[in-house]
């Protein structure tokens, strides 16, 4: 999901534009649109109540390589990432919990940066090229 927030992340009306991977079957598009609309309840479902509009639906090439915390993220032509944690003085993961920040309830949040960031989606107002932003990761299971 790209996404535009057009203010405070708590207040909604998020524009949208989804993403699957090219290799998706029409049944998994299916049940991957009923997971992000929220029609099958779960966390996903509080995210999708902040959704205002869904400005498109594709497939592409979605290809992610990350290994604690570190590594690179793209979708298609439109989105790519380059992602690195801060680390604590021991050396582990900046990590956030009980924090509104985290999309997945209960889940920690793992604190770093965007040492590259692009966006370019046209409908979402996106034409975005920052570099040494804040990134903000999570783990998540779909189980079932």
């Amino acid at each position: 999901m790209v996404s535009h927030i057009p203010g405070n992340v708590l207040n909604g009306n998020f524009r949208v534009a989804l993403y699957l991977d090219e290799g998706t079957s029409d049944p998994q598009q299916e049940a991957l649109l009923n997971v992000y609309g929220g029609k099958l309840g779960g966390p996903v479902a509080e995210l999708a109540k902040l959704i205002g509009e869904v400005v498109s639906v594709e497939r592409t090439p979605i290809r992610f390589d990350v290994n604690e915390g570190r590594g690179t993220l793209s979708i298609g032509q439109v989105s790519q990432a380059v992602l690195e944690p801060y680390k604590g003085p021991d050396g582990s993961t900046t990590t956030l919990s009980n924090t509104i920040f985290s999309t997945v309830p209960g889940a920690p949040v793992f604190v770093g940066k965007a040492t590259r960031y692009s966006s370019h989606h046209a409908e979402l107002g996106h034409n975005i090229e920052l570099a040494g932003h804040n990134a903000l990761q999570s783990t998540f299971v779909f189980d079932g």
